[in-house]
């Protein structure tokens, strides 16, 4: 009974592990694929023949044994947050080279899963929103437009802030895409009416840009050509919708202000 026991103790660890490690990869934004494999490494090396893993974007699937150990785990949140994806991947591969034990491995998965995994400050993201919104401007653009400059950077860092803050406080996905870009369009047309030398259309280009999900299509595409076809397609549907919310957000505040 006590072997009974530990196998038991065993394969739930293991369960336990792989899961919460494929559904931080898959809130941080991987591949489909990705997520399989590195739940397939961590298996198969703490010494599982025959792991069986499924994957989709809203869920992860794993059983053990030949079956008779099965566990699902549902995804709420998809982000981007490529240092998240890194880093699980990295303890998997450490684990497989037998650097780290079973049970370290579930101890950091389990601190990164409760919060413990550092990310930027939300500061330092405004700026790099700034900067981005600055610079893509003038490269879509073909052109130094230093009067547009500064007022794709404000907005940008606006839309910025906008979203990430209204996120936190609903559940209704692409809302906050939605919110941010007529918060993006009103502070952009409020600029140009002050300064009519601005021209609105350069300063929102460059503006949405922070908020366009480029990595999400990128990683559709790429799950596609991987053959995952249900999670490619998924991700695309969800990358249009994206762009949807933000498009919709721009043009109800322009045809409101009959720009």
């Amino acid at each position: 009974m006590d072997a009974t026991k530990r196998g038991e103790t065993f394969y739930q660890d293991l369960l336990d592990t792989c899961l919460t490690a494929g559904e931080l990869m898959i809130e941080g934004g991987s591949e489909m694929y990705r997520v399989e494999d590195t739940m397939m490494r961590i298996a198969k090396s703490a010494g599982e023949p025959d792991p069986r893993v499924f994957v989709v974007p809203t869920g992860v699937f794993m059983s053990l044994d030949h079956g008779n150990y099965c566990q699902t785990l549902l995804v709420h949140e998809r982000n981007i947050n490529l240092e998240l994806v890194d880093r699980i991947n990295s303890l998997s591969r450490a684990f497989a080279e037998q650097k780290i034990t079973l049970q370290e491995v579930k101890r950091e998965v389990n601190n990164i899963a409760s919060g413990g995994f550092p990310t930027f400050p939300v500061w330092l993201q405004t700026i790099g929103a700034a900067i981005l919104s600055a610079t893509l401007m003038v490269m879509f653009m073909n052109n130094y437009d230093w009067i547009d400059f500064p007022a794709a950077a404000i907005v940008g860092a606006t839309g910025f802030i906008s979203f990430y803050y209204f996120k936190r406080f609903t559940n209704v996905k692409f809302l906050s895409e939605l919110v941010a870009a007529v918060i993006m369009t009103v502070l952009a047309a409020g600029l140009v009416h002050i300064f009519p030398q601005m021209i609105i259309d350069h300063i929102l280009t460059g503006a949405l840009m922070p908020l366009v999900p480029g990595l999400a299509l990128t990683n559709a595409l790429r799950d596609l050509f991987k053959g995952d076809i249900l999670s490619g397609m998924v991700k695309i549907c969800e990358a249009l919708l994206t762009a949807f919310a933000l498009g919709g957000g721009v043009g109800i505040v322009l045809k409101f202000l009959g720009a």
